[in-house]
């Protein structure tokens, strides 16, 4: 990447950046992206899983470009990966790093949908088992399992329907209704939506990373005592958890590294519609050519807007 490139990218550098890499057939793409002005500033296309060694020298080429603009990076923002925190404190030392909250939360509600689906399991199992067809009018015990029976199913069908109330981070109060209507008499669904309101609560950006550490100490303890949870909810004793929270601490640090994941779709979508020929030169070409058509928007802009004027007459 030349300097005048970099001179552009960096210009209006926010000190935040966003890491992460795109696996494009059997290549990987590393990709830095500055968090808060959404320009792409660096990128590397390997033809191998990228090891701790890669992500060293990729940041260390970040680093190189900081320096020689007397610019210092404030905090940086990357997905789950164990790839990126070792390579961070060797080149960069204490720098924040933030794990995106996106993927932390991703993993704890497919952990409380997967509790929901093993009790919805326990469910069906628990259904009585009836003889075929319709029972007699004459069998009083028989037609009270079926209607046992109905009832099970329709519980299970309530559960599965709206199995989203139990990750949606605010409910309205049609939807509490609905949620305390569909968990009569199953408690202990009722603490997996408590649970998760403890979870969405760790991220209020009106609280420090301290007080969320020990929240978070508090709900580790209490999930703990629910033995019925099982693996489920094992990400809430993950110490990524904690590195999720370290934005509570800096307002401007961004929560998720969406700026490159920006990047990624517009680079997805462009590969499927022209270069469906996945090659390293390939790939190194179709980002080299995306970047400098993101770095002259500003100015086909304003021709744009100049050539309209002229077309309506002004002047």
């Amino acid at each position: 990447m030349d300097g005048a490139f970099l001179d552009w990218a960096l210009e209006s550098f926010s000190g935040y950046v966003a890491a992460d890499e795109l696996y494009e057939g059997p290549y990987c793409v590393l990709s830095a992206v500055d968090n808060r002005r959404y320009k792409r500033i660096l990128y590397a296309v390997l033809d191998h899983d990228p090891t701790h060694d890669d992500i060293t020298a990729f940041l260390g080429r970040l680093k190189t470009a900081l320096a020689e603009r007397a610019l210092t990076l404030q905090g940086i923002t990357t997905d789950g990966s164990a790839l990126y925190p070792e390579p961070i404190r060797t080149v960069f030392g204490a720098v924040a790093h933030q794990i995106c909250t996106f993927h932390v939360l991703k993993e704890l509600t497919q952990g409380v949908l997967r509790a929901v689906a093993k009790e919805r399991a326990r469910l069906t199992k628990s259904k009585p088992k009836l003889k075929r067809g319709r029972p007699s009018s004459k069998e009083k015990a028989a037609r009270r399992l079926a209607r046992k029976s109905k009832q099970i199913q329709e519980k299970i069908s309530d559960l599965f329907q709206h199995r989203f109330l139990f990750v949606k981070r605010r409910l309205k109060p049609s939807e509490r209704k609905q949620f305390l209507h569909i968990t009569r008499g199953l408690p202990q669904l009722r603490k997996l939506r408590e649970i998760m309101e403890h979870i969405y609560a760790l991220f209020d950006r009106r609280c420090r990373t301290q007080t969320a550490l020990d929240k978070l100490q508090k709900l580790r303890q209490w999930v703990n005592r629910f033995q019925w949870i099982g693996d489920t909810l094992k990400k809430v004793f993950s110490p990524t958890l904690e590195k999720a929270l370290t934005l509570l601490d800096d307002k401007l640090l961004p929560a998720t590294s969406n700026a490159v994941e920006r990047g990624n779709r517009r680079h997805r979508k462009m590969q499927k519609s022209v270069y469906r020929v996945r090659s390293q030169v390939c790939l190194e070409g179709r980002i080299a050519l995306d970047m400098l058509r993101e770095s002259r928007a500003e100015g086909r802009d304003q021709t744009t807007h100049a050539l309209h004027q002229a077309r309506r007459g002004y002047t």
